[in-house]
């Protein structure tokens, strides 16, 4: 877990966790978000977001992090298939102090599959604690 603004290393990659495409989620999900989407296709890109943003979530509930001004440059790679553990990871790609007692955090976040293959990229931009 990154600590305060002050801490934090341009370069650090802190683990998010990981979590199963599971088969019964992906049924409900394409049922009632992409109509017309099928099973052999893998989770919808959607659901890879989701998947990420709930391990972004739980990952950042003990960090300094104040405020998340904005998830850009999504980059999709291939949709996972039911069953498949996804692990995420956020690399520092830079900070910048803008103000007393906090900063900007620009980290790039990374899903990866079983094999180590990416599978889902965004930039994010964030404000820290100092």
């Amino acid at each position: 877990m990154p600590g305060s603004f002050d801490d934090i290393e341009i370069g650090q990659v802190v683990g998010l966790g990981a979590a199963a495409v599971d088969a019964k989620a992906l049924e409900a999900f394409i049922a009632a978000f992409t109509p017309g989407w099928t099973l052999d296709r893998g989770a919808p890109d959607t659901m890879v977001f989701a998947i990420w943003a709930r391990l972004d979530s739980q990952a950042a509930a003990g960090w300094p992090q104040t405020k998340r001004l904005g998830v850009d440059a999504l980059r999709w790679v291939r949709n996972p298939p039911a069953g498949e553990l996804l692990r995420a990871r956020m690399t520092v790609m830079g900070k910048d102090p803008v103000g007393e007692g906090k900063g900007i955090i620009i980290a790039q976040h990374d899903l990866l599959d079983e094999a180590g293959r990416l599978v889902f990229s965004c930039l994010t931009r964030s404000i820290f604690a100092r």
